[in-house]
């Protein structure tokens, strides 16, 4: 049944023509997305963007690499669901379809993390935030995206620190050294890492206060409850999405600690100006709503929406307790034009959108995308990624709408069932019975090459 196949020395080919090597089936959505690509234009106008970043060749050191190659591998990274750089850049190294979508021939050499790194340093925010924009246009041209109702939400990541490593702001002490000192105290055995342990659970007045604590690698990571309800280092991604079609219109990393309420209307006109510079003609480019849920809800912050003449459908969770609150009248008048936005038709509309596009965004982009738990650290660093990766959820969108496939795993989803109901339909039911093994092969032969 079986034979042992002898390894035979065997004359290889020194030549082989490029048309000869094999082209895997994730390769066809490339394709198409670097179609879309320079449809939009979209290296011309990065070239414009990252110019002054850039230093002329005359000048002489190391060849730089093409913003347009850093940022597809950052597409790369959305798509394929990778969190670091270092694994972005093995990736591209690895795969054939991939190396044509950058533009590499099988002889070069695709860049290396580290340069990956030194480019994130080098652009600022502001061409990080031009690409998204560039993104952002192309959908505006498609239709999908309006701008005239929003919703904000925010989520949790994992940030890159640990919560061994905590010390104390003020004496630079280590968390577990504090710990010991008390556990001597109480005759606990120091030694014993295990009561160490169950005595720093249940010792009285026990708390781990972001303003006691900090983690000297990373002092924008802060103590929280991450997704699965554990106490870790965190960070909280904020989307701000339009509610008719989807789209991401502002997306940022804040610290773990952040209150949604602080400073409400600063973000909210930061994504007004967004939306109004995408505005074609004089119909577009006004917000007319904001949607959150109630833990978004400040009298103060809610007044200050309402004077650009934003209706906001935020839940107010203390509105029985406001009612005795003696409040001047432009902030009663506020609550009150709030609380009927929340119970109108309309308001409950929108608070169902909220829950399905801004639920839907976050797990495309944290938990699809290679998000969900952090591998830089800062908010600087880590929104520059996070916009990067929001604009790559946008572009997918884009050819959901215009393709029907927005991943490389639904093109290849898309191409198997294709290829079963063309066998089915030739053959007919008689040949149903054979599909299982085939379904086998065939995906296993896709892993592989995808």
């Amino acid at each position: 049944m079986f034979a042992k196949r002898q390894g035979e020395e065997k004359q290889q080919e020194f030549w082989i023509e490029r048309t000869r090597v094999s082209k895997p089936p994730s390769q066809g959505f490339y394709s198409k997305l670097n179609e879309h690509l320079a449809a939009m234009d979209f290296a011309r106008r990065v070239w414009a963007l990252c110019e002054p970043a850039y230093r002329e060749e005359s000048r002489g050191g190391r060849p730089g690499i093409d913003p347009v190659v850093y940022f597809k591998m950052l597409m790369v990274g959305f798509f394929e669901n990778l969190r670091s750089e270092r694994a972005i850049a093995a990736r591209c190294a690895d795969s054939l379809s991939v190396r044509a979508f950058l533009g590499y021939a099988l002889e070069e050499s695709t860049p290396d993390h580290s340069s990956l790194s030194v480019i994130r340093q080098r652009l600022g925010p502001e061409i990080y935030q031009g690409v998204f924009e560039v993104v952002l246009m192309a959908l505006k041209t498609h239709g999908l995206f309006k701008g005239r109702h929003l919703g904000i939400d925010s989520s949790v990541i994992e940030a890159n620190a640990s919560l061994r490593t905590l010390v104390h702001r003020n004496t630079e002490k280590a968390y577990w050294e504090y710990v010991k000192e008390l556990a001597a105290e109480q005759g606990v055995d120091t030694q014993d890492e295990g009561a160490l342990r169950r005595f720093d659970k249940n010792r009285p007045g026990r708390r781990t206060s972001n303003e006691e604590w900090k983690n000297p690698h990373d002092s924008q990571a802060k103590v929280g409850r991450t997704k699965d309800g554990a106490c870790d280092m965190i960070y909280k991604p904020e989307h701000v999405t339009d509610l008719e079609s989807g789209a991401i219109v502002q997306a940022e990393v804040l610290e773990g600690d952040h209150a949604d309420t602080k400073a409400l209307s600063e973000r909210v006109a930061c994504a007004v100006e967004v939306v109004n510079r995408m505005a074609v003609n004089e119909e577009d480019g006004v917000v007319r709503s904001l949607t959150a849920d109630k833990g978004y809800f400040a009298i103060e912050e809610i007044a200050q929406i309402q004077e650009f003449d934003i209706r906001t459908v935020i839940g107010d969770a203390n509105a029985a307790r406001r009612r005795k609150e003696r409040l001047a009248a432009p902030l009663r008048k506020a609550l009150h034009r709030a609380a009927c936005a929340v119970k109108s038709q309309s308001g409950k509309a929108f608070l169902r959108k909220r829950g399905m596009h801004l639920e839907r965004s976050f797990e495309h982009v944290l938990d699809e995308g290679g998000m969900r738990r952090a591998t830089l650290q800062g908010t600087e660093n880590l929104t520059k990624r996070h916009k990067i990766a929001a604009a790559c959820f946008n572009l997918s969108l884009l050819l959901r709408t215009l393709l029907g496939v927005g991943t490389p795993k639904q093109w290849m989803a898309g191409a198997y069932s294709l290829l079963k109901a063309l066998i089915v339909y030739l053959f007919g039911p008689t040949w149903r019975f054979c599909l299982g093994k085939w379904e086998l092969k065939f995906r296993a032969s896709a892993q592989e090459s995808f």
